[in-house]
């Protein structure tokens, strides 16, 4: 066929009748609706098209030529398709967005090619131009399929780095760069499982009407499904054999084989494939059939994927254009799919050794050894655990149990039946009649659960499936994706998917083992709660959501953010140690007198009384409140801890001095009900917190005895040896008096040599051999907490109600006693103080 190029100049404005006769020609329309031949200007896609088709017909063309199909028929398809709002197939289904988005992304880059070709001046490489390489490769790989990589010999070790080419060169990396000269006509798309990447291919089929399309799956059972989702489309008349050797269709034949029949027959398949579609494109990236793909550089091929994403360097070698993406948590956020819940199950002591299980590298990616894994998992009291687990919390909902090895899918079958589920095993080993059989029984619901290794990890579709359980763990994020798929497809009356990872909940994503979470990158596990996609509250519900959530990011910061956005929901016990300690601390500086309680409730596993501890004092340190600040106090005195005891003697010493007050009367009424740490302790505490309260005890000693206050002064104006004599006096004239007086005026010294210091300090340690009575003299110095009594009403009401029960009169209240009157009775200890229920003033007094 002669090249495009070489065509006479086209006129500027093609006539009607050349436009009319090209279209029946090529059997696709050259103008869209509205359009008029002005769209067609030189240089664009349609123009070379138009150009091509009325060269042919000149010469004589009954139908377009395989290389005009290969660069025009997939072109004008895709136009024609997308020109409709919404683009619809045959069978009236309508495309979803991201359906459109790969079919118009394909159709962008073939426009590309075809103006890029147009501004060089050249049509595109024809069919036969083939890279010697690729084929040399496929021919050694059909030869010798089990050829190992290439080594490298004995004495070579690999190199490290990157030399700089030299100068000569040049011309060796220009001829290495055309090995494969395919690339450019290679896309791919990523589209989550569920969400129809079947019917996008079903869109490219409708868009080539003279081309034919190859489409290559890697499963035979495969086969039969595209066949049969291509006949439900309305496009069975179309399905052909594999055409081979010089065979020629124009009629758009579509044919769906395997890919290993592609190795097989790769230098026998016919030109009149257009279109290849590489369906689950990451199969397709062995060296054989990759090797195959490249040899071949006529069709346009077309990758289909749901985990690009995760292997997109390697797919990206052999299909270098992506075109669309339309991954797991788009597809489930549109609601295209269903939404995907989340629960986390601890296995057993035993199977917690799974992190030595080695891994093995495969073609893409690496995952767990699974002959070690099965040995490890394959044991008959966690089979019976797991389907009592299933039976109580999952009763008949259907799933998918994905096992370590086809022996250990047949042994949870066996447990599942014992324990009344209606559970089958299923492998590469079944008999494909039998396994048809039981997959349709599974679809009506007389089987509800399939377990199985890997044979229903990819391509299997069934909306009934509800529950993907893994059993055995996978290392692999393509893997792990692939199993989550069959659960993702909506069915009437399914809510959500539900996924089980037999994890600890605290696992984050920094671990081998691949989780749902690590997978979408999620921060926070909660479980049973939606993952990814909408939220609906309601009706089917399989699974009981928790309140508590865990942080699993391996991101410190990340981590951090999530305590203290979600404080009061997150489940304590499932932290790491240190960020217990985090939580403890947020808990006390932000708890109030609402959430209290639920803050003691989440330390309720706190066997060793740490966290406890930690909250409390960061409570009475950092917390706003003042009650709770003394609630603390007194739990701490509770917990009888005497490091925590005198830590928060410290910070209590740092309040204002009304709370000053209030906490040192909560410390000492701690100390005169409970016995907290050795005597010695005890007794330096109370002189503690008689130094915070010295002016309540300076107050009471004054108003029973003023001599002190001359005392107190001799102390405080001297200095020297005289500052040691005055001390020694004060002590001595405490001697002589009463306990409480005693208490108080020791407590109201205040020395600055060390020699008054150690003769105060002495007096004190004696005077508090028991450090119970010490406080309680202390705290009888406090002004009482009683309640402010009414106001009585003037009149009548108030006459009567100041008489006694029944009108008798009312008892005459004693007299107030004076401070004369209390210092003539040293032996009366009950004295009354300033601010107490009397109201009893006394000269100088302070009322508070």
């Amino acid at each position: 066929m002669a090249k495009t190029s070489e065509v006479a100049a086209p006129a500027a404005v093609p006539s009607g009748a050349d436009i009319d006769r090209a279209a029946e020609f090529a059997r696709e329309p050259l103008l869209l609706d509205g359009e008029g031949p002005e769209a067609l200007a030189p240089g664009t896609a349609r123009r070379r098209a138009l150009d091509a088709a009325l060269k042919e017909l000149d010469e004589g063309a009954e139908q377009p030529s395989i290389q005009w199909r290969r660069d025009f028929s997939l072109l004008l398809g895709l136009e024609r398709l997308l020109a409709d709002e919404p683009p619809k197939l045959r069978d009236g289904a309508e495309l979803n967005p991201h359906q459109v988005d790969a079919l118009s992304g394909t159709l962008t880059e073939l426009i590309s090619e075809q103006q890029t070709a147009a501004e060089n001046g050249a049509a595109p490489a024809p069919a036969e131009v083939v890279a010697e390489s690729a084929v040399d490769g496929a021919d050694g790989a059909e030869e010798d399929e089990d050829v190992e990589p290439e080594e490298l010999a004995p004495d070579e070790e690999p190199q490290d780095w990157e030399e700089a080419p030299a100068e000569d060169d040049d011309e060796e990396a220009v001829a290495e760069a055309a090995e494969d000269p395919g690339a450019a006509r290679r896309f791919w798309f990523e589209h989550a499982t569920g969400a129809g990447k079947t019917v996008a291919a079903v869109g490219f089929i409708d868009a080539s009407r003279t081309g034919g399309v190859l489409i290559l799956t890697h499963r035979r059972n495969l086969v039969e499904q595209f066949i049969g989702e291509i006949s439900d489309r309305g496009y069975k008349e179309r399905l052909r054999p594999p055409l081979l050797g010089d065979r020629d269709d124009a009629e758009g034949p579509v044919t769906v084989e395997t890919y290993q029949w592609f190795v097989r027959n790769h230098k026998q398949v016919s030109d009149a494939y257009s279109i290849v579609i590489c369906d689950e494109a990451h199969t397709a990236l062995g060296e054989k059939t990759s090797a195959c793909i490249r040899a071949w550089t006529g069709p346009v091929f077309i990758g289909m994927t749901a985990t690009g994403a995760l292997i997109a360097r390697h797919v990206a070698d052999l299909f270098p254009t992506q075109t669309s993406r339309f991954d797991l948590a788009q597809a489930a956020r549109r609601g295209v799919i269903s939404p995907l819940r989340c629960l986390r199950i601890p296995p057993g002591p035993g199977v917690r050794t799974i992190a030595k299980v080695p891994l093995r590298k495969g073609e893409v990616d690496q995952d767990f050894d699974q002959e070690e894994l099965a040995a490890l998992l394959d044991q008959e009291p966690f089979n019976v655990a797991i389907a009592d687990l299933y039976k109580t919390r999952f009763s008949k909902t259907p799933g998918v149990l994905y096992t370590a090895g086809v022996q250990h899918a047949k042994n949870v079958a066996k447990a599942f039946k014992d324990a009344g589920i209606v559970a089958r095993a299923v492998s590469g080993e079944t008999p494909k009649r039998e396994l048809a059989e039981i997959l349709a029984a599974f679809e009506r619901g007389e089987v509800d659960v399939l377990c199985n290794a890997m044979l229903l990890a990819e391509g299997w579709n069934s909306p009934r499936a509800t529950i993907c359980m893994h059993l055995a763990p996978t290392a692999s994020r393509r893997i792990y994706q692939q199993r989550v798929g069959r659960v993702t497809r909506r069915a009437p009356g399914k809510e959500a998917g539900l996924v089980i990872d037999f994890v600890h909940p605290a696992t984050t994503h920094d671990e081998t083992i691949v989780t749902l979470h690590s997978l979408l990158d999620r921060d926070v596990y909660r479980g049973g709660a939606i993952v990814v996609g909408p939220v609906r509250r309601g009706r089917g519900r399989r699974v009981r959501v928790e309140r508590r959530i865990v942080p699993v990011s391996e991101d410190s910061e990340k981590r951090t953010q999530v305590l203290e956005r979600d404080l009061w929901r997150i489940a304590v016990e499932n932290l790491d140690y240190p960020e217990q300690h985090a939580w403890a601390a947020l808990a006390g500086a932000r708890v109030n007198p609402q959430n209290w309680r639920r803050a003691r409730s989440m330390l309720q596993n706190d066997k060793t009384k740490e966290l406890h501890r930690r909250f409390l004092l960061t409570c009475v340190q950092r917390n706003r409140n003042s009650q709770l600040r003394l609630k603390a106090l007194a739990e701490i005195a509770d917990l009888r801890d005497a490091e925590a005891f005198d830590d928060a003697i410290d910070i209590v010493g740092t309040w204002s001095r009304d709370d000053k007050r209030a906490g040192t009367k909560t410390l000492l009424q701690a100390l005169v009900d409970k016995r907290i740490g050795r005597r010695d302790q005890a007794q330096a505490w109370v002189w503690r917190l008689a130094s915070y309260t010295r002016e309540l005890h300076e107050e009471y000693a004054v108003q029973r005895w003023p001599e002190t206050k001359r005392l107190l002064g001799l102390l405080v104006n001297s200095s020297g040896r005289a500052h040691g004599r005055n001390a020694r006096r004060l002590v001595h004239a405490a001697r002589k008096q009463d306990r409480r007086l005693a208490v108080a005026l020791l407590a109201g010294a205040v020395s600055h040599t060390p020699e008054g210091e150690e003769v105060l300090r002495g007096a004190r340690m004696r005077m508090a051999r028991k450090p119970s009575a010490t406080a309680r003299e202390l705290l009888r110095n406090f002004p009482k907490g009683g309640k402010r009594r009414r106001k009585r009403k003037k009149g009548k009401a108030g006459e009567q109600s100041a008489g006694g029960e029944n009108g008798a009169k009312p008892k005459k209240r004693p007299p107030r006693r004076t401070p004369k009157d209390a210092g003539e009775n040293d032996s009366e200890p009950e004295v009354d103080l300033p601010g107490a229920e009397d109201d009893a003033v006394a000269a100088g007094g302070d009322d508070d």
